[in-house]
C-alpha cells in the first residue's frame, strides 16, 4: 500500500480472475473458454488486415462492427455499443446508469465483478439471496432500487431466468434500468433482446470470449434504447475513445459472419455439458441445471476445496469459490470430448466416489 493512493483505492476487494497457468500439460477447465478455435474466417480477416494501417488510429466508433451486429440481431445502429471486453461495457455501464439516489439491486450469488464496481464508483447496493434451488426470485426485487443487474444464464451456477419473468420484471420497474448480462445466453439459453423493441429500460450485454472464441481479442458489446446507448457513449468518450483496436474489429465481424462454425461449435459444447452432467450425477454428484458452457456441481461427501485440489494434482484445474454458500461447488468449463472424458476418469478413480 502506498501512501499516494487515494483514500477509496486502498479500501477497495479487486476482483480476482481465474488463474493462467503457466504450467504445461494441465486440462484447463477454470475461466469458462471455449475449447474450440475461433472460426477460421477470423485469422483469414486479420491476415489480410493491411498491416501498414496499424500506424493509424482504430476507428474510435467501430462502425463495420457495429452495422453487423446491427444486421445480425435487427435492430438500429444506434441500439448498439462495443468495447474492449462486456467487462469494460459492464464498467462503462455502472458509471453511466447507477450512482443513484436508490440501492442497486443485484444476486447474492452471480458475476463478483458486480460488487467491485459497486465500491470502486462508491454505488450502493444491495445483494437479494438466490432461492435454495440457486434461482434468481424476482419477487425479492419487489423494492424502492437506482437499479437492477444480473446475469442470465447466472454466473457461477449456471441457471436461467425465464423470459417472460424478465419482462414482468421491467414492467414493475419502469423507473428503473435492468441491465440483463448474458455473457452465456448463446449456449441454450433465451436472449432478452427482443425485450428491446418494447421497453427502454432493458440493457442486454453480451461478448464474444465464450461462444465465439474471442477472448483473447476482448470485444463486447450491448444493445438497448439508443438514449441508454449514447449515456454510455459519452462516458466512453470521456474515458477512453478507441477501446477497440482494429484487428480486434475486423475479427468480431468475421467471427459474426460465419453462422455455420458459430452453431456447430456451439452445439458440441452444449451436447458435452449434457454428456458431463449425466455422467457427475451417475458418480453422486448434485449438478445444477445450467444453460452456459460451464457445469457448477458438488459432491454429497466430498469438499469443493479437496475435489478442486484432488483435480489440480491431476492435472485438471477448475474454479473453486470460497464464498460461503456455494463453498463445496467446483465451477467446471465444458472442454472437448476427450477433456471431459478424462475428467470423469479421473473422478471415479477418487477413494471416497
Amino acid at each position: 500500500m502506498s501512501r499516494y493512493w487515494s483514500p477509496a483505492i486502498s479500501q477497495l476487494t479487486p476482483y480476482v480472475p481465474g488463474e493462467q497457468p503457466k504450467v504445461d500439460n494441465l486440462i484447463k477447465l477454470n475461466t469458462n473458454e471455449n475449447p474450440y478455435p475461433p472460426s477460421p474466417r477470423v485469422a483469414e480477416a486479420i491476415n489480410n488486415y493491411p498491416k501498414d494501417r496499424l500506424r493509424l488510429y482504430c476507428d474510435p466508433d467501430a462502425t463495420a462492427l457495429k452495422q453487423s451486429l446491427a444486421n445480425h440481431f435487427q435492430l438500429q445502429y444506434s441500439n448498439i455499443f462495443v468495447g474492449n471486453g462486456s467487462d469494460e461495457v459492464l464498467a462503462l455501464a455502472f458509471m453511466a446508469f447507477f450512482r443513484q439516489d436508490k440501492p442497486l439491486l443485484l444476486p447474492e450469488t452471480t458475476y463478483s465483478f458486480y460488487d467491485v464496481y459497486c465500491n470502486l464508483y462508491d454505488i450502493e447496493y444491495r445483494q437479494i439471496p438466490l432461492t435454495e434451488d440457486f434461482e434468481i426470485n424476482f419477487a425479492d426485487y419487489d423494492q424502492p432500487n437506482g437499479g437492477i443487474i444480473f446475469a442470465n444464464p447466472n454466473a457461477p451456477t449456471g441457471r436461467q431466468t425465464a423470459l417472460d419473468e424478465i419482462e414482468t420484471l421491467l414492467q414493475k420497474n419502469s423507473e428503473s434500468l435492468v441491465i440483463v448480462d448474458e455473457a452465456y445466453i448463446d449456449f441454450g439459453g433465451s436472449s432478452a433482446v427482443e425485450l428491446i423493441h418494447n421497453y427502454d429500460n432493458v440493457l442486454v450485454i453480451q461478448t464474444f470470449s465464450k461462444s465465439r472464441s474471442l477472448a483473447g481479442l476482448r470485444i463486447g458489446f450491448a444493445l438497448g434504447h439508443e438514449d441508454l446507448i449514447a449515456g454510455l457513449e459519452r462516458v466512453k468518450n470521456s474515458f477512453n475513445s478507441y477501446p477497440l483496436d482494429s484487428l480486434a474489429i475486423v475479427g468480431a465481424v468475421a467471427a459474426l459472419e460465419d453462422v455455420e462454425y458459430f452453431n456447430e461449435t456451439n452445439q458440441k459444447i452444449i451436447d458435452c455439458r449434457e454428456w458431463t452432467t449425466a455422467q457427475l450425477e451417475q458418480l453422486g454428484f448434485r449438478v445444477i441445471p445450467s444453460k452456459t458452457n460451464f457445469v457448477f456441481t458438488s459432491h454429497k461427501s466430498i469438499s469443493g476445496a479437496e475435489l478442486m485440489q484432488y483435480l489440480r494434482s491431476n492435472n485438471l484445474l477448475v474454479r473453486h469459490f470460497s464464498k460461503p454458500g456455494i463453498e463445496n461447488f467446483l465451477r467446471i468449463t465444458i472442454g472437448t470430448a476427450a477433456e471431459m472424458q478424462t475428467l470423469i476418469e479421473t473422478l471415479k478413480q477418487h477413494p471416497q466416489i
